[in-house]
Formats: C-alpha cells, sequence, structure tokens
C-alpha cells in the first residue's frame, strides 16, 4: 500500500498501482526522497503535518518514524523563514540524539514545500498503554521512572531545550533493555509555536501543562517539570489529570493528594506536590534539585568511620554471590566507593551504572558519553566518579545524585583510563593520543601533559601517597612519573606485547602489570627491577587488581577467567570461570572480602569469601 503524504487528507492509505490519491487527488510518492517508504500513519498533527510508519531502503528496509511538518504560512518568505527556523532546530535533535534515551535523528529535509523529520524508531511501549495493562504503579516504581527520566531531563535542558509535553504517551519504555525513552519534542511542537500563524495556539495537554505554558507561552524546566509531576500522579492513581483540569481548571492541584493511595510515603507526596506547585517559582527550577530530594540516605549519610583492620580472606572459598544484569554491551570498568557501599561501572552502552553493592540494586544510570565508555575511577571521598570515553572526553558525575558536574576536553583520542588520586585532587587520564593528562579537581583546568610513550596509553594509576604515577602502553612499557614536577622517574621494560593495566601495592612497593603477552608481571617500585612473571592465562590479560592487604592479586583474561594469586609466593590460588566471555575489569572491596569484575558477556558479578 502507498500512504498520501497530504496532511488533510482522511483516507492515505491507496493501492501500490496507484499515481494520485484515491481519496484527496494527492500525487503519491513511492518513495520519500528516494530512500523512505511511508506505510502507514501514526498520528496526526492537527493539519499541521503528521508523523508516519516508515521503512529505509538505505538500510536494509529498517523501520523508522517519518515526522511531516506543512506550515500554514503565506508567501515565499515565510517558508523560507519557516524552513530556517525548521533546520535550527532540526541540529537541536541531532545534538540530542547523542543521548540513548533520545531517539537519533536520521534525516531532516524539504520535499514539496513540506518539511521532513526522520527519526530513530523506539520498539517498546508507551506508558499510557502499560498503565492499562498493568494497573496503578507502585510507589518504588514511580520512584524508579523519576530516577530514569530526570537525568534525561537535566540533559536537554543544559542544552536550553525543554520538552514541553510530557505525558505519559511520550514516554517509551524500550522493549530492549526496560529503559524510558522520552519521544515526541523538539522541532515538531517549537517549530509549530514559532511559524503558526494561527490565533491561541497552544503546545503542550490540558492536565499535563503548566499554567505559565497555557496562557503566556512561556516555558522553563520547572514547567518540564510540573508535566512530569502531573505524569506521576496519573500512574500512581490511573486518574487522567485533563478530567480533573475539565473539571477544577488548576484547583486539581490543591487537592490532587485525595487521590492517592495511602501507602504513598510523605517523602514521595512531598516531592509530587513541589512538582504540581501552580506558581511557576515555587516548583523545583532544576530535575538536580528534584534527584537530590528523592535520595534522602546520600544527603544523610554518616561519616565515613575508620576502617576496621584488614582480615585476609581465605580466596580459595570465594564463590559467586550474585551477577549483575542492565547494561546492553561489555562492561568495561568496573570500581568500588571508598565506603564499600556503591558499585560503578562503565561499559561500551555508552552509560555508566550506580549499584548497591550489598544489595546488588541498580540505583542510577548516568548518561552523556557519546562513545562508549572505557574507564570509571571513584574518588576516596567517595563523592565523585570519574569516567573515560571513546569520544575523547572525561566526565565528572556527582556519585550521590548521579548529575554530570563537568566535562573535561583536550584529548584528541580516546580515553583508556582514569585515576583520581588519593588525596582527591587530581584526576589522570591516559589516551590514544599517546598522551597522560593530569586535571585539577578543585578548578576543572589542565595541570599538565606527559608526551614520552611512543604508542597508546592504556592505563594509569597512582601511587597511595600521591607522589608517582605509573602508565602503561602500547609501547609494551610502564613508566613512572613524579606527580608533582612531571619528570620521569624510571622506564620497565620486559613485556612483549601491549601493557594494558597497572596497579601499585598499598605498601607503595610493589608494581602489578597485566599484558596482552598473556603474563602478569611483578616489579620492584623503587629499582625497577622484575620481581616475577605470573603465568596461566591462555589469553590477553586486560584487568589486574591487588587486595587492600596487599597479598592477594587478581587478574581478568580473554580466556574468560579471573584467576587469584598469592602476590608474595606467586602461586595460583584459585581459578574462576562463571563468565561466559572476556573478563575486562575486576576490582576488590575496601575491606576485602568482595570482588567484582566486569565482562564483554554484558555482566557483572559479585564474588564473595565464603564464610
Amino acid at each position: 500500500m502507498l500512504c498520501c503524504l497530504n496532511p488533510d487528507c482522511s483516507n492515505p492509505l491507496n493501492p501500490d498501482t496507484n499515481q494520485y490519491c484515491q481519496s484527496c487527488g494527492f500525487q503519491l510518492i513511492p518513495l520519500l526522497r528516494h530512500r523512505f517508504r511511508i506505510s502507514k500513519v501514526l498520528s496526526a498533527e492537527g493539519g499541521f503535518g503528521r508523523t508516519y510508519l516508515a521503512e529505509d531502503t538505505d538500510k536494509l528496509n529498517e523501520k523508522c518514524v517519518v515526522k511531516q511538518l506543512a506550515p500554514k504560512v503565506q508567501g515565499t518568505s515565510a517558508l523560507k523563514k519557516a524552513t530556517e527556523l525548521f533546520q535550527e532546530e532540526a541540529k537541536r535533535l541531532h545534538e540530542l540524539g547523542i543521548h540513548r534515551q533520545i531517539p537519533t535523528l536520521l534525516a531532516c529535509f524539504e520535499e514539496d514545500n513540506f518539511l521532513y523529520l526522520v527519526q530513530e524508531l523506539i520498539d517498546g511501549q508507551n506508558l499510557l498503554a502499560e498503565l492499562k495493562q498493568q494497573g496503578k504503579y507502585s510507589e518504588s516504581k514511580i520512584r524508579e521512572l523519576l530516577l530514569d527520566l530526570l537525568p534525561i531531563l537535566q540533559f536537554i535542558h543544559e542544552r536550553q531545550v525543554i520538552h514541553r509535553d510530557i505525558k505519559p504517551q511520550n514516554l517509551m519504555r524500550r522493549k530492549e533493555d526496560g529503559r524510558l525513552v522520552l519521544i515526541d519534542f523538539g522541532a515538531s511542537k517549537q517549530f509549530t509555536a514559532t511559524v503558526m500563524i494561527k490565533a491561541g495556539t497552544q503546545i503542550g495537554t490540558h492536565g499535563y501543562t503548566p499554567l505559565e505554558q497555557i496562557k503566556g507561552g512561556e516555558a522553563y524546566p520547572a514547567s518540564d517539570l510540573y508535566s512530569l509531576g502531573a505524569t506521576c500522579f496519573h500512574l500512581l492513581t490511573e486518574v487522567e489529570p485533563f478530567e480533573l483540569w475539565v473539571q477544577q481548571g488548576y484547583g486539581w492541584v490543591t487537592n490532587w493528594r485525595e487521590y492517592l493511595p495511602s501507602s504513598v510515603s510523605d517523602e514521595l507526596v512531598e516531592v509530587l506536590d513541589k512538582l504540581l506547585k501552580v506558581n511557576v517559582n515555587e516548583r523545583y527550577q532544576s530535575a538536580y534539585e528534584v534527584i537530590v530530594d528523592l535520595m534522602p540516605k546520600a544527603a544523610s549519610k554518616s561519616p565515613v568511620q575508620p576502617s576496621p583492620p584488614l582480615v585476609t580472606p581465605n580466596w580459595e572459598k570465594v564463590a559467586l554471590a550474585q551477577t549483575l544484569t542492565g547494561h546492553s554491551d561489555p562492561v568495561t570498568s568496573v570500581a568500588i566507593s571508598p565506603d564499600g557501599q556503591t558499585l560503578a561501572s562503565g561499559s561500551w552502552d555508552k552509560n555508566i551504572k550506580l549499584w548497591d553493592l550489598a544489595t546488588g540494586t541498580q540505583i542510577l544510570t548516568l548518561t552523556g558519553h557519546s562513545d562508549l565508555v572505557d574507564s570509571v575511577a571513584i574518588s576516596p571521598d567517595s563523592k565523585i566518579v570519574a569516567s573515560g570515553s571513546k569520544d575523547k572526553t572525561i566526565k565528572l558525575w556527582d556519585l550521590a545524585t548521579g548529575t554530570q558536574i563537568l566535562t573535561l576536553t583536550g584529548h584528541s583520542d580516546w580515553v583508556y583510563s582514569v585515576a583520581i588520586s588519593p588525596d582527591s585532587k587530581i584526576v589522570v587520564s591516559a589516551s590514544a593520543d599517546n598522551t597522560i593528562k593530569l586535571w585539577d579537581l578543585a578548578t576543572r583546568k589542565q595541570i599538565r601533559t606527559f608526551i614520552v610513550h611512543s604508542d597508546e596509553v592504556y592505563s594509569v594509576a597512582i601511587s597511595p601517597d600521591s607522589k608517582i604515577i605509573a602508565s602503561g602502553s602500547r609501547d609494551r612499557t610502564i613508566k613512572l612519573w613524579d606527580l608533582a614536577t612531571g619528570k620521569q622517574i624510571r622506564t620497565f621494560t620486559g613485556h612483549s606485547n601491549s601493557v594494558v593495566s597497572i596497579v601499585i601495592s598499598p605498601d607503595a612497593k610493589t608494581i602489578v602489570s597485566g599484558s596482552w603477552d598473556n603474563t602478569i608481571k611483578l616489579w620492584d617500585l623503587a629499582t625497577g627491577k622484575e620481581i616475577r612473571t605470573l603465568t596461566g592465562h591462555s589469553s590477553k590479560v586486560y584487568s589486574v587488581a591487588i587486595s587492600p592487604d596487599g597479598k592477594t592479586v587478581v587478574s581478568g583474561s580473554r580466556d574468560n577467567t579471573i584467576k587469584l594469586w598469592d602476590l608474595a609466593t606467586g602461586n595460583q590460588i584459585r581459578t574462576l570461570t562463571e563468565h561466559s566471555k572476556w573478563v575486562c575489569s575486576v576490582a576488590f572491596s575496601p575491606d576485602g572480602q568482595t570482588l567484582v569484575s566486569g565482562s564483554s558477556d554484558n555482566t557483572i558479578k559479585i564474588w564473595r569469601v565464603a564464610s
């Protein structure tokens, strides 16, 4: 069937043989822009255009969404201006599409005086359909929704974009990973407001749209947050805000609590109440503020107590305790906060996830990198997460809220490794551009660049006294640097392939390195002499770590195994084989009783010593 692209056509479907629409006489187009085959109308935009389901013939008929914009303007100059505005908004959508929870913009163009956007099709179900299918949301599900969606809003608001129509229909739960995706915003609505000449044109949906937007056409981050509050109310109660608005106008937000289930906590009620304030100035002003109020544990966390004496565990009795799933691509890096409460994981799915180490519960997903994440580190004060990515940047995140603090730019290629100094003052990064960079955490400025390795730098580590940096490279060497002066101290040679992981022992006497030559080497930090070589892996070693008591080395390999070694003797203690693919990263908990591993099988495994 051919679909008529006249936005006013009442019966757009036609036989493939037709040249003109049998309903309206409009000329039919078999392939829009010689590429997109329109199959059916998904929704209409009130005479201003339509949204269609289509197939991209350039991509093996992959399904996509085509949004048509048909501006009702008079004259060539008005159409030209409308087209310029459309292109500006398309650029915004293209920028926003780097976020994994916003549909990717595939194309934008003008054809036959209509304007078109082509976007990724999200395979999933919107939350209105989910509500009808599953019934009222529980409080825990609402909290999950908020913590999944608020970082997206923070992301778009930081880029000066207001969605202006948040409601259950515009929130899709992606079938692939269960994540929420924010759809149907940007160009169509902002463009409509700018170029339509009909008086009284409004953007938004009554019941979900705040007073300042309906009455004056003004929209702020707080306007989206009002709509989010109305959405949560609808999902908690199954009562449609539109129906209450028809009956009471904005009076409904003064008595909305009457419809709530009694099981909803006072804490969540307070958050929703502030989201639903009629006066925009009384509302939350940013998504970040809402996240902070949703996470009272982080705000009230007691000061870190002195660590108890380390007890050397019997790693022969280690057992798999939990497998964490949620990443959709290889987990390339894992790190545990110094307070032992939080696990951070970085993945080639471009995301960082935060987990409760004790329960294995996923806390937050940090989104913002435009390419795969290869390294994560947590500051010793348990406040900041640093991440390094193939997008050439290092990002700093608030560990408690998941909010992005800053992006550090300066590397010209993939950032493979990041480390934070024990005094929480400096971030060190290693890159495929053959350099190591030092960044001041307080000023967020670059301090120094080391350019001595002759090839890509895969790994960096900082000594416990914050005086020495160690780096491992594709040039098969390990180099030591004086962190304060930037001077090179010595070079370790002996590996026959790339050195991809290095760690310094807690007593700052030993360096352990993992290499693609299938070995782990132990080195005397003071003299640079090789102590011993640990052999046993049958493929590349990707990651090494040392236990907090300095007695055990763990290694993860491309042979799908984890091996535990006695640091003093070099003897192999145990081999763990539960991962089904490469083991990319390993880390010990601060108390030395837990081991965590990340793998290209997309999982994280938590291992504990049996009592």
